[in-house]
Parts: structure tokens; sequence; C-alpha cells
């Protein structure tokens, strides 16, 4: 499998991580689900990302999963395994046995509450000499959870120092201005350019496009929308595309909601085939008879819209 480099764009969709309805860990499920996303176009798949659940998987589901999807995907499409972890020795491991899998590169996020740049430039420069020149590394800059926000100029300096970052997945938020200085800051000083790809559920996608992000690394339950979004941008047709959005944009925002959305996804999932359960591992949202209710309202409006475009 090629290696992921800085002109990866596209969507590379954040894979759900499929469980049976007690709980154990469900690889047919697996199996459907990477047929389901590259069915729908997608450039890429991401795995054991945060939404992911993986830090519910233990280090031996980690890999089985890991590993069914690279023998699915079967070369077609880059995979990127989400490999970070507090504990550096565990997080060279996992990418390692990722890297032997077959895997593309593998997405690190900073460890939660390092200060400032030079904290995170320190961790980061660690990382990159346990995982080697040879392993691609994507950056996800997510300080809603990490509580580690990166500067435009930390991540040029990053960039500038570590010829294995290939990639920003960005999904500060709001982050629009700083997606446009992450940009700004790499001409200014004459930085590689390298991929951007756009986190958050595709909730902000168009705007993000038109800031310089070359694609989306998200989840949302319906692929093919983030699909064209970006191909009708690509092609210059920002207008359609942004138009196609505001067809989904009810359910991308129900997605989105903080510590429910997980279950919403899932169960969108599950309605559409491509899962056999929307079980998520405790602790973690279920639905109930109220949110099955809209979510069959919201579903029912997008089936409208769509077929009277």
């Amino acid at each position: 499998m090629a290696r992921l480099t800085e002109e990866a764009a596209g969507v590379y969709i954040i894979s759900a991580t499929p469980f049976a309805e007690n709980g154990a860990l469900d690889l047919e499920s697996a199996e459907r689900l990477v047929d389901f996303y590259l069915g729908h176009g997608v450039a890429g798949i991401t795995v054991l990302g945060m939404m992911g659940e993986a830090p519910k998987l233990s280090p031996v589901e980690a890999r089985m999963f890991l590993e069914r999807v690279l023998v699915r995907v079967a070369g077609r499409v880059p995979v990127v395994v989400g490999v970070s972890n507090p504990d550096l020795d565990a997080l060279t491991r996992l990418a390692g046995v990722a890297m032997d899998a077959g895997a593309a590169g593998v997405m690190v996020a900073p460890r939660a509450g390092l200060e400032g740049d030079e904290a995170i430039l320190g961790y980061m420069g660690e990382v990159c000499r346990r995982l080697g020149p040879e392993v691609p590394l994507v950056y996800q800059d997510f300080p809603l959870v990490t509580r580690a926000p990166i500067t435009a100029d930390g991540f040029a300096r990053l960039v500038e120092a570590e010829p294995s970052v290939v990639m920003l997945k960005h999904e500060d938020w709001p982050g629009l201005e700083k997606l446009s200085a992450v940009r700004a800051e790499a001409e200014r000083r004459g930085v590689r350019r390298v991929a951007i790809l756009t986190g958050n559920g595709g909730l902000y996608l168009p705007q993000e496009l038109a800031r310089g992000a070359d694609g989306a690394m998200t989840g949302f339950a319906f692929p093919e929308m983030l699909v064209e979004v970006v191909a009708r941008h690509r092609a210059g047709e920002a207008d359609a595309a942004e138009d196609l959005f505001d067809l989904y944009l009810p359910l991308v925002r129900h997605e989105q909601q903080p510590g429910f959305g997980l279950a919403v996804r899932k169960e969108v999932l599950r309605r559409r085939g491509a899962i056999a359960s929307a079980h998520v591992r405790q602790p973690g949202p279920v639905l109930d008879a109220a949110g099955h209710a809209e979510l069959d309202r919201l579903m029912a409006r997008l089936e409208r819209r769509l077929a009277a475009r």
C-alpha cells in the first residue's frame, strides 16, 4: 500500500467501530462497513479515531479490528490508524502493528493538557523519533478534547522540523480563522504545503473548503454527501456544493450533539444496513424512544428533500 503524502485530498471517513448487542467486537459488520464506505466513494478510511471508540478497545481488539479492515480494503484506498496514547510505548507498538499490516499512515493527537507550542513540539518530536521517518503522520488538532491547542506558527514549525508530518486533521472549534492562519503562515515562511482535512462531523465543511481545506476526515453517516460536496467544490462549483450540504444540515447538526451524537451516527449506519447493531460501549449514549422518533422524522424529511431536487 502506498504511504500517505501531502497530496492527500477528498474524504477520509472516520470509521465507526461496530459492536454486537452484547458489546463484543463485531468483525463481520466491520467488513460490511468497509464495503459501505467504499461504495460511497471515500478517498480513504481512518480507524481507531476518537469517535471510533478507540479508548474502549483492548490492545488485542484494536489489532483485530484494524487488521480486519485492512484486509477488507485490500489496498483500494489509504487507511490511516489512530494511535494516540499517553503511553508512548503503547503508541509506538500500535503504530508498528498498523504499518506492518498495511496502513498508509498514523494519526496522533498531542498528550492531553500540554501547554503551549514548545511543549507540543517537544512531545511530537519524541513521537516522530520513536516512529521513524518512514511512518507518515497526521497531526490531530482537537483542543476541545486534548486541551492542547497549537498555534499556526507552532504547526508551521512542526512541519519544518518533522518531514514525516504530512497532514493536519483540523478540528479546532470554532476554527475557520485558524485554518486560514495555518495556510497563510506556511506560505509566509515558505513551509511545504501539507494536506488539511477537517473534522467536527462536517459541520463547517463548505466554509472550511473555501478557507483552504483539502477535504474532510470525519464520520458523518452519509459519506456520499461529504464526497459530493468536496468534489463539487474542487470543480469550482461552490454554490452547488453548499446547496447539497444544506439538504443534509439538520442531520449533520443532530449528529454533532455532544455526548449524544455517536448514538445517532451508529443508529443511522444500522438503518442504512452498514452495521448490524448500533450498540455503543459504555460509558456512552443510548437513544431513547424520543431520540428514535426524532431520527425518524429527520431521515424522512431528508428523503423527501432529496426526492424533490
